[in-house]
């Protein structure tokens, strides 16, 4: 009876350090989609006591000099790399070698930089493009380097993989606590609503906009609308970040989606019904579908207490409103 009280008490003290430890956090690509609301996330957090918001402004990332001495100045309990030259497919497969070199250097710069630090916990912000071409769907993180990559966005996902491979060497070598996060399609305020070089959601929300203004009859979209695509509100993804600081766990490769799929052609109507757009939808059959599913399996993070909070309906409209509100 007084082992197990022991035991209660000890356990009780064990979880009232853990909620009471604040931690330094430094956030790698503080100005982009992911980093951004990192920083609002965890400014909110019991879990830390200051965030450190840094942008290629303050940080040359290409320089591991200059890498390694923003860590030795900001003396991190945990790093966020959600540093990365980002796109959409177009832009990807057009800048093949930019987003390559680009990011293997902003990759090797951070972890190089934190190899004598093996106390300080790194969450690395990946992609689910890392998982093969025909991988078996919901894809589970133990299809990592299992097949071939898709071809339109290889150079990226290689980068990401070599940070990954990485960071696995350091675990084992230096004993670092490396979580790299897998993100499904992620959207939300701060994305980027370029015409030609965003991702589908943003993307779409630029350009059904733009002929909502133009009084367009008609709008075009690639493919059949048949594919099925899983979508993540960006700030679900800083949920999980925040909840991840202070584990310790088995697996250090995490899918992080929402588990609801929904067909390209329902995601455009939901679009139109959200920006009032009058006009005629027509999908280009003529025009290549792509993988016709992708969805992760996020079950591990889900049974560690996790899911996403956000309806696609409701991420929608928040990210179409920060659209509206930041014009130019």
């Amino acid at each position: 009876s007084n082992l197990k009280n022991n035991i209660r008490i000890n356990f009780k003290y064990i979880l009232l350090f853990q909620l009471m430890t604040k931690n330094n956090v430094l956030v790698f690509g503080s100005n982009g989609l992911v980093g951004s609301s990192c920083v609002r996330i965890l400014s909110k957090s019991s879990k830390v006591s200051n965030v450190i918001a840094s942008t290629r402004n303050d940080t040359d990332l290409f320089s591991f000099e200059k890498t390694k001495q923003k860590i030795i100045t900001s003396k991190p309990d945990v790093v966020i790399i959600a540093a990365a030259k980002v796109g959409g497919i177009l832009a990807n497969n057009t800048y093949r070698t930019e987003f390559l070199i680009e990011n293997l250097k902003i990759n090797m710069n951070i972890l190089e930089s934190l190899i004598d630090y093996p106390d300080v916990q790194i969450i690395n912000l990946g992609s689910s493009c890392i998982y093969p071409l025909n991988a078996e769907n919901p894809i589970n993180e133990d299809l990592i380097f299992s097949g071939k990559l898709e071809p339109t966005n290889s150079p990226y996902a290689v980068a990401k993989l070599s940070a990954i491979e990485l960071g696995d060497a350091m675990s084992k070598q230096f004993n670092h606590t490396i979580y790299n996060l897998m993100p499904t399609n992620l959207y939300g305020p701060n994305d980027n609503f370029s015409e030609l070089d965003s991702h589908v959601i943003p993307g779409l929300i630029k350009r059904m906009h733009d002929a909502k203004i133009s009084e367009k009859k008609e709008f075009e979209i690639w493919g059949t609308g048949t594919p099925l695509r899983e979508f993540l509100y960006v700030d679900d993804l800083a949920l999980a970040i925040e909840f991840l600081i202070n584990k310790e766990l088995e697996k250090n490769i995490i899918n992080v989606g929402s588990n609801e799929e929904i067909t390209i052609k329902d995601l455009a109507f939901l679009i139109k019904d959200l920006i009032n757009f009058e006009g005629e939808l027509i999908f280009d059959k003529s025009k290549p579908d792509g993988n016709p599913r992708k969805l992760l399996d996020s079950s591990y993070l889900n049974s560690l207490g996790w899911e996403a909070k956000t309806n696609l309906r409701d991420g929608l409209k928040t990210s179409y409103d920060w659209f509206l509100k930041n014009l130019n």
